[in-house]
């Protein structure tokens, strides 16, 4: 991980961390209660520790941040795309962060669940690449019922997807009734869950990401988020 903490010039921290932009600095200076160790300051070019600066007497965000989310059906993972985009459920300076806040991978627009998002781009790639074998579970609405053998394959380590080359790594199912499962799998690929049903003759209606390693949502209400302590 980046080391955090040196010194940094006030106004240009306040930025980076989505409280004002660079050119705001001074107007936010005279309008916010910002303090150094207990002494209010106005002078932006002024350096110091991340740690020692309050703003109207609460400690600044984290300078790195790392989000649990309950995702909402309807939203996207993008920063670009149209409709509703996921990071506007997030407050107003957090979006405005530099780095910006990116998701951990990501879910569809329909697909509901865990979904994590961080600023840190190396604790992003390691959690979203290929080879982190991260378990996945998902519970899965299908448009029929099963037919009977589709936890067979999954778990063969053998069904190649349409389009592939590479069989898909075993994937545990447990059935919960003939038209619902829970599906754990240990990889990401592109439209992994409903192209693997699709691959045995059905049709996913609803998704829902139940767990991601070890981050849940029990607790969390749809859009709602929660601020975690960065993995060790």
């Amino acid at each position: 991980m980046t080391k955090y903490n040196s010194l940094k010039r006030i106004d240009a921290h306040l930025s980076s961390l989505g409280y004002c932009s660079r050119s705001e600095a001074k107007r936010f200076l005279t309008h916010f209660d910002v303090r150094v160790d207990g002494v209010r300051v106005f002078d932006g070019s002024k350096k110091v520790r991340h740690g020692s600066l309050s703003v109207d007497g609460e400690a600044l965000d984290p300078e790195q941040l790392f989000i649990l989310m309950h995702k909402p059906s309807g939203v996207i993972c993008s920063h670009d795309d149209a409709g509703v985009l996921i990071y506007s459920l997030l407050p107003l300076r957090y979006q405005r962060r530099n780095p910006k806040i990116a998701t951990i991978g990501r879910l569809d627009a329909d697909t509901t669940g865990v979904i994590l998002l961080t600023d840190n781009g190396t604790l992003n790639h390691q959690l979203s690449s290929p080879k982190s074998d991260i378990s996945k579970v998902y519970e899965v609405t299908l448009v029929q019922a099963l037919r009977g053998d589709e936890a067979e394959i999954f778990a063969s380590g053998e069904l190649v997807l349409r389009g592939e080359s590479k069989a898909l790594l075993p994937a545990n199912m447990q059935v919960l009734c003939t038209t619902q499962v829970r599906l754990e799998i240990d990889e990401g690929r592109y439209h992994q869950v409903k192209r693997m049903f699709g691959a045995v003759g059905n049709r996913v209606v609803a998704l829902h990401r139940v767990r991601f390693g070890e981050y849940d949502v029990e607790n969390l209400a749809l859009g709602e988020y929660r601020v975690l302590d960065f993995p060790v």
